[in-house]
C-alpha cells in the first residue's frame, strides 16, 4: 500500500487503467473522438491538430455535449513553451437587453430560471456561437494539418455512422421530450419515436453535408456563408434574435493564462471570464497552509478544509467572472498570497461556516454540466487541454433546418435580472467555470487536465491537482479519485466517500448529501522523467486514452530482398 493510501480516508477501486506511450496521447469522453485525434498524430500532425479533429468528432459522437454552433475554451501550450488561451465562449447577440427575460424569482434555487423557459430552450436561449471559429483559429495558428484533413474523421463518422453508446442512449432519453418537437432532432435522435438501443449504429447524412461545406469553405460557411444564412433565416422566421451580422462580427479573443504557484509548481489556467484561473489559484493558495498530505485523501479533515476553500471561492466569484471588457475583476487581489491568508485566518478546523465575500459581492448563477473535454499531447511539446459546449443537454434544444447543427442556450449563463454584473448586455461574453489546466514544475510540463461539469468544473479540477501534488497519486487514481463539492448550500459526496467521513462532516457542521457523481469525465495527459506520456481518463464518462508509440522506419532502411545488404 503506497503512502497516499495508507492514509486515505475515503479508499477506493480503479475503474479503468491508464495508457502510455512516447510519441503522443489524445484523451476524450469517446473513443471515436479518441481515434480521430491518434489519426491526426499518426498522419504527421501535432496536438492542436489531433485536438482539432477530435473536436469536431465530437460534435458527432456527442451532439448533447458539444457542436460547431456552441462555444468553449482551449489553453494550448506550445512546442516553444508559450501558453496561450483561446477563448471561443459564446456572446450576446446586438439585440440582446438585460429585461430580455421574466425572471420568476429573486432568490436560490430559482434565480435563474424565467418565464416560458426563455433563457434555456428556444430561440431566444441562443448566444452568437464561437466553436467553430475558435477551432478553425487555433489550427490555422498552430496546427500543421489542412482543415480540410482534419474534418474527415468527423465526416466520417457522421455520413457512416458509428455505434451509439449507453451514455448517449441515456441523455436522449432526458431530453426526448423537447427534442420530439424539434423535426430535425427528431428524425435522428428519437427514429421511430423512441432513443436508439445502444450498439445501433447512428448516422447523420445532414450534418456530414455542413462540416463537408465548413472543409470546404473554413468559418466562412457560418460566419458570414451559407450555414450562417441559414441560422439568421430560421431566427427571424421563429424571434430569435442573431443575425448575419451578428456572426460576421464575432470575433474569438486570446489571452494570457493566469499563473498560481502552488507547493513548487506553476498552475496554469484560463482567466476571466472562465473561473478557473482565479478561483483555482485563490483555493489553492489558502490550501496550501495545510498539510494535506498528513491529513490524508478522502479524510474528514481534509474534505472538510475542501469543502471551506470552495465556500470562500464561490463567495467571491459572482465579482471575478464576468467579461473583463464589461466588468472590472479584481484579478491580483483574488490569486494573491496576501488575501489567500487572510481568508485562511478566519477559517476554523473544527467547524463548517458560511461565507460572504471578501470582495463586493455578484450573483452565483448555475451553468450546465453538459460539456466536453479533450487533452492531448505530441512528443514535440504541444499541448492542448480544451474544454468545449453547447451549453445544457442538447443545447437550446433545436436545430438549425438543413444543417444538422445544434443551438447552444448560453443565454442561460447570463444573469436574467438587470443591472447586475452578469446581467445580459449586447455583445457580451459568457461567464464560465471551464477549466483546462496545465502544470509546470521547473519550468516544464508535469501534467495537463479537465473537465466538463458545469460549476462543479474548477472546484475538481483543483481536488485532481491536490492528487497529483499533495498526495502523490498515479494519473488513473488522481482523476477517479472522489470528488466533493459545495457553494455554501449544501456538502456533495460521491459514493466511495466512507461513511465514516460523512459522520464526522455532519458533526462538523456540514450539511451532506450523496450524489452519484461530481462533475463529468476527466481527461488528464502526464509526462514522465523517462520521457513517456501518461494518459487517463475517469469512470464519469466514456473517456478513451489512445497513445502513440514506435514509428517510422529508418530513412535508410526498406525491404528489398534483391538487393544485396551492405
Amino acid at each position: 500500500m503506497s503512502g497516499w493510501q495508507a492514509r486515505a480516508g475515503s479508499p477506493f477501486a480503479r475503474e479503468k487503467q491508464p495508457a502510455l506511450a512516447s510519441k503522443g496521447m489524445v484523451v476524450t469522453n469517446h473513443p471515436v473522438a479518441s481515434a480521430a485525434g491518434a489519426e491526426m498524430l499518426l498522419s504527421g500532425g501535432n496536438a492542436i491538430d489531433a485536438a482539432i479533429a477530435a473536436l469536431f468528432t465530437l460534435t458527432v459522437v456527442e451532439p448533447m455535449m458539444v457542436g460547431t454552433l456552441g462555444g468553449g475554451v482551449a489553453h494550448i501550450r506550445l512546442a516553444d513553451g508559450r501558453h496561450v488561451v483561446l477563448d471561443g465562449l459564446s456572446t450576446a447577440p446586438a439585440a440582446a437587453r438585460p429585461d430580455m427575460y421574466r425572471p420568476v424569482s429573486d432568490t436560490l434555487p430559482d434565480y435563474q430560471e424565467t418565464e416560458g423557459l426563455e433563457n434555456k430552450v428556444g430561440v431566444l436561449a441562443m448566444g452568437v456561437p464561437g466553436a467553430l471559429a475558435g477551432w478553425c483559429q487555433a489550427l490555422a495558428a498552430h496546427g500543421t494539418l489542412p482543415l480540410e484533413e482534419v474534418l474527415r474523421p468527423a465526416i466520417r463518422a457522421a455520413a457512416e455512422g458509428f455505434r451509439v453508446t449507453a451514455y448517449l442512449t441515456g441523455a436522449i432519453a432526458d431530453a426526448a421530450a423537447d427534442l420530439a418537437r424539434d423535426p430535425g432532432l427528431a428524425a435522428t435522435f428519437l427514429p421511430d419515436g423512441a432513443p436508439p438501443a445502444p450498439g445501433t449504429l447512428l448516422r447523420q447524412p445532414v450534418l456530414a453535408e455542413s462540416l463537408r461545406l465548413i472543409a470546404q469553405e473554413g468559418p466562412a460557411a457560418l460566419y458570414g456563408g451559407e450555414l450562417g444564412r441559414a441560422l439568421a433565416a430560421h431566427m427571424a422566421a421563429s424571434g430569435g434574435l442573431i443575425t448575419l451580422a451578428d456572426l460576421e462580427a464575432y470575433r474569438v479573443a486570446e489571452r494570457a493564462p493566469i499563473v498560481g504557484h502552488y507547493r513548487g509548481y506553476e498552475v496554469l489556467a484560463p482567466p476571466p471570464p472562465s473561473s478557473a484561473g482565479v478561483h483555482v489559484t485563490q483555493m489553492l493558495n489558502l490550501l496550501e497552509g495545510y498539510d494535506l498530505a498528513a491529513l490524508g485523501s478522502g479524510s474528514a479533515a481534509t474534505i472538510h478544509l475542501l469543502a471551506e476553500a470552495l465556500k470562500m471561492g464561490f463567495a467571491d466569484r459572482g465579482a471575478a467572472t464576468a467579461d473583463p471588457a464589461f466588468v472590472k475583476v479584481p484579478v491580483e487581489l483574488l490569486t494573491s498570497k496576501d488575501y489567500a491568508a487572510s481568508r485562511r485566518a478566519l477559517l476554523r478546523e473544527d467547524a463548517a461556516q458560511d461565507w460572504t465575500p471578501g470582495i463586493p459581492p455578484g450573483e452565483i448563477l448555475a451553468e450546465s454540466a453538459n460539456t466536453t473535454h479533450v487533452t492531448v499531447a505530441d512528443s514535440a511539446g504541444n499541448i492542448v487541454a480544451s474544454t468545449q459546449t453547447i451549453n445544457s443537454l442538447f443545447g437550446a434544444r433545436f436545430s438549425i433546418p438543413g444543417t444538422g447543427l445544434i443551438a447552444n442556450n448560453y443565454m442561460y449563463n447570463f444573469d436574467p435580472h438587470p443591472g447586475r454584473a452578469l446581467s445580459v448586455a449586447p455583445g457580451k461574453r459568457v461567464f464560465t467555470s471551464m477549466a483546462p489546466t496545465i502544470v509546470r514544475k521547473d519550468g516544464k510540463p508535469a501534467f495537463a487536465l479537465g473537465l466538463p461539469g458545469g460549476l462543479r468544473i474548477f472546484g475538481s479540477a483543483m481536488q485532481a491537482v491536490i492528487n497529483l501534488i499533495d498526495h502523490g497519486m498515479e494519473l488513473q487514481d488522481a482523476v477517479e479519485a472522489p470528488r466533493i463539492w459545495t457553494q455554501g448550500h449544501v456538502l456533495e459526496l460521491e459514493p466511495t466517500v466512507s461513511a465514516e467521513v460523512e459522520a464526522k462532516l455532519t458533526a462538523l457542521g456540514h450539511r451532506v448529501q450523496r450524489v452519484k457523481h461530481i462533475g463529468g469525465g476527466m481527461g488528464a495527459v502526464r509526462f514522465r522523467a523517462d520521457g513517456m506520456i501518461e494518459g487517463a481518463a475517469c469512470w464519469r464518462a466514456d473517456g478513451t486514452p489512445v497513445g502513440l508509440s514506435g514509428g517510422l522506419a529508418r530513412p535508410d532502411v526498406r525491404f528489398n530482398p534483391d538487393v544485396a545488404q551492405r
